[in-house]
């Protein structure tokens, strides 16, 4: 009888919160839910009210001031997670309309009627409690409760699928260990296909919302491998609709990240030959077992697998970590084994055909450029493979006909595409990578190759061709078509005469204009930059070490050019352009190049170059005075970084502070250009300059000192050295200390002859200022003169006669027979002048 009234009273309770639940009573519907749930183990008959009372839970909860939802939200978040908790009840109906309200949150209908002076809470306010309540892990968990329960499993996925659409969500479902658990259920036997589906749907948001390592962390177990690799399979030959073949891409990316993580079993699953397999078999038609019976339908969805088939290529060929070598030695091997190679060259051909394979002509050409690409990842890898496939052939072949007059225009839709609208550039750009990727691995047999079949003369006419096409639109592909290109030349032609000679004519006409680049240009951000550099790598590698090379440079005023750019006094391009002109100096007639060169206001080399070493210690933190004389004078080119190291004694093969020094900056270089050009006549440099010149003729000395000083200090820090070796050691520092105070000295001579020489200069401007004081002084008295002669008739007068007298004077006392004398008045002058 008492159970008969709880039933009673139960439908009662139904009844009245039929139209939703209010949050203050929220908490006894909860604690009579889990009475219900108790009772259900001895009365079935609870069932029913338990799920009618689960379903209004499913309504919008109703409040009644607006601030209840803040007030009640702890209760209510861990009300709904005893939601989740009920999934322990051993009743497929419970479970389901568990799931049923769960998924009812994501679809909030109003209510028909509200409790008086009630309103229903905002929309998305329980998907807010559940994610506070921790739900989705809660359900995660119950899936080991309905592992054999299709239809409940079912739902819960369901619920789970709506759950893993919030971040916070994703993430408590990630501490139950979601994505392992989920891709166990990936092959499970479900005739309506909706486990798959689900399944995989959650994943995506896992990988979507949280973490992306973590849960391929998760996948990288042997059983999810081969569980993912099964329903890959299945859907590979068995499904045909087209919702199967969108699943089974979705699979294949999944798959694709499990294969960047070298942990995961893809090698011992059988995995990475089957996806090895399926990329190559269209292109090399050798009969597979694994892929028998195999038929492409040439759809979309079959293209944008055999995309994703490509870049699983990509992902194979990385080499991963040094704890992973065995396992990528393995990848390689399958790659070889199952010609990878042959199957991406054959997309290294000129476009003859509107299409190929069945493919139309826009996804042929989107193939290409992407098998292209993922063979500039592998061709360096396998590069045995790649010359016995004749590699380097096929594509200066390919290249050739890029240049070419065919009437061939590019679709340019793809991301590989980009640029490549109705031209060939977007086919040249990748070829070239292909080209700089072997080309980097400085392997000798492939160099070798390239040269014999004439690479070197058809990259100069690319080259041409490509700064052709810039004249008319410059943009980033072009400019990358280019940089490429000097690349390859310069490793092809690095420590070879015989290339650098068929290198050096037409070579240098064609490099030149490039080092004649607008300065403007470099901070373009399309990778003028770039361009520049390996245009000076190309010249430093091209055409230092061979002289006819060299001498044509210098005639094409090249030196010239290279002090233009170093005078712009960028800091990433002094090294490289320093570094140049050093090696140039061992030919004989560059050193006039650098003394004829003049800069901007008649500027000499000599003045840039003392300018740059002023400019590098400053930045190095050397200490200077005021005038730039020395200061330390035991250690005076010491950089600040320098004299904050400790002493440490190091190895005889290893390099100190002092040597590394030399190759961390431009001061070595500058010294051996001054040293070439002769420290004893240089022209256009100022007293400032000869002071710092001064320490640049003493670089050697002070670097000496240095070392040595560093050798002191190990000594000390080690050992005390003998009597007779202090000594020693103490009249070398002397020594040094001796060179630092002499260029002291003479930086200080230097200046007073400057003061002296300022001083002279300004008595001489003084005197001249004097002199025309003086010059203004007599015209404005003459001009007084005047006008008290013009004003004035008694001064006229008495002007005539001392003019008259001073005329009579200047005559010869002695008188001269037959001579005639004249008078020095004008009749009739009325004049005051």
């Amino acid at each position: 009888d008492v159970e008969k009234e709880q039933l009673k009273t139960l439908k009662k309770v139904v009844k009245h919160f039929e139209n939703g639940l209010s949050l203050k009573d929220l908490a006894q519907i909860i604690e009579i839910l889990n009475l219900c749930a108790e009772k259900m183990s001895e009365q079935e008959a609870f069932t029913e009210p338990l799920c009618e009372l689960i379903k209004i839970c499913g309504l919008p909860f109703q409040k009644k001031k607006l601030s209840d939802e803040v007030s009640y939200s702890v209760a209510v978040s861990k009300s709904i997670a005893q939601l989740g908790y009920l999934m322990r009840v051993p009743s497929s109906q419970v479970r389901i309309q568990i799931c049923k309200c769960v998924v009812s949150f994501y679809n909030m209908k109003q209510p028909r009627k509200l409790l008086s002076g009630y309103q229903p809470t905002s929309a998305n306010y329980k998907i807010q409690m559940a994610e506070l309540g921790g739900l989705a892990e809660t359900l995660i968990l119950s899936l080991a409760l309905v592992e054999n329960q299709l239809t409940e499993k079912l739902w819960v996925l369901k619920a789970l699928q709506h759950l893993s659409s919030s971040g916070v969500n994703c993430r408590l479902m990630m501490k139950a260990q979601a994505a392992s658990r989920l891709c166990l259920y990936l092959n499970g036997v479900d005739p309506s296909g909706q486990l798959l589906f689900r399944s995989s749907e959650i994943l995506w948001n896992l990988l979507e919302n949280t973490s992306k390592e973590e849960v391929i962390n998760q996948l990288s177990s042997l059983e999810c491998v081969h569980a993912l690799k099964e329903v890959f399979v299945d859907l590979l030959m068995r499904g045909f609709r087209h919702y199967d073949r969108q699943l089974r891409n979705d699979l294949l990316v999944i798959a694709t990240l499990l294969a960047e993580n070298p942990a995961a079993p893809m090698i011992e699953s059988g995995f990475t030959k089957l996806l090895i397999v399926l990329a190559t078999f269209t292109e090399v038609k050798i009969p597979n077992p694994l892929v028998k019976g195999l038929k492409l339908a040439y759809s979309y969805e079959d293209f944008e697998m055999k995309k994703l088939l490509f870049n699983v290529i990509g992902v194979l060929s990385k080499d991963p970590c040094a704890l992973f070598v065995c396992l990528f030695v393995s990848t390689l091997q399958l790659l070889s084994e199952n010609d990878v190679i042959p199957a991406l060259l054959c997309y290294v051909k000129p476009n003859q055909k509107p299409g190929f394979h069945e493919w139309s002509a826009a996804q042929y050409e989107e193939l290409q450029l992407h098998a292209i690409a993922i063979l500039a990842s592998v061709a360096p890898v396998l590069v045995n493979k790649y010359l016995s496939c004749q590699g380097n052939t096929l594509l200066l072949v390919f290249l050739e006909w890029c240049i070419g007059q065919d009437p061939f225009f590019g679709q340019g839709n793809s991301f590989h595409g980009t640029g490549g609208r109705g031209n060939k550039l977007a086919q040249m750009r990748y070829g070239l990578r292909v080209l700089r990727s072997v080309v980097a691995l400085y392997d000798d047999a492939v160099n070798l190759n390239l040269c014999d079949q004439g690479a070197i003369g058809q990259l100069l006419d690319i080259l041409k061709y490509a700064a052709d096409k810039s004249k008319e639109k410059e943009d980033a592909i072009l400019l990358e078509i280019q940089a490429d290109i000097f690349f390859v030349l310069s490793v092809l032609c690095e420590n070879d005469l015989h290339r650098k000679e068929l290198f050096s004519y037409e070579g240098v006409d064609t490099l030149i204009p490039f080092i004649q680049m607008d300065p403007k240009k470099l901070h373009s951000g399309l990778g003028h930059n770039r361009l520049l550099f390996n245009a000076l790598d190309c010249l430093w590698s091209c055409v230092i070490g061979c002289y006819i090379a060299e001498d044509y440079f210098l005639e094409k005023h090249g030196i010239f050019l290279l002090l233009d750019l170093l005078a712009l006094k960028q800091k990433n391009l002094c090294n490289i352009i320093l570094g140049i002109l050093v090696e140039f100096c061992d030919n004989p007639k560059t050193t006039s190049h650098i003394s004829t060169w003049r800069g901007e206001k008649d500027q000499t080399a000599a003045n840039l170059l003392i300018q740059l070493w002023r400019q590098e210690e400053s930045e190095l933190g050397v200490q200077r005075d005021q005038y730039g004389r020395i200061v330390d004078m035991k250690r005076p080119i010491a950089t600040s970084f320098q004299k904050q190291q400790e002493v440490i004694p190091m190895p005889a093969h290893c390099p100190s502070f002092a040597i590394v020094e030399v190759s961390e900056n431009i001061r070595a270089k500058l010294y051996y250009l001054l040293y070439k050009l002769g420290f004893g006549n240089l022209p256009g440099l100022s007293a400032k300059d000869f002071v710092t010149l001064a320490i640049i003729q003493h670089y050697i000395d002070f670097k000496v000192g240095e070392v040595w000083s560093e050798l002191c200090a190990e000594l000390k820090e080690e050992f005390r050295p003998v009597p007779s070796d202090e000594e020693a050691l103490e009249v070398i520092s002397e020594i040094l200390e001796d060179t630092g105070r002499m260029v002291a000295a003479l930086q200080t001579e230097v200046l007073e002859s400057q003061h002296h020489q300022e001083i002279q200069e300004e008595e001489k401007t003084y005197r001249k200022i004097q002199a025309t004081h003086k010059q203004r002084e007599m015209v404005n008295k003459s001009w007084q003169n005047f006008l008290t002669r013009t004003s004035n008739y008694e001064a006229l007068k008495k002007a005539k006669r001392l003019q008259e007298k001073s005329v009579e004077a200047s005559r010869s006392k002695s008188k001269t027979q037959n001579r005639t004398a004249h008078s020095t008045d004008i009749k009739g002058l009325n004049t005051t002048v």
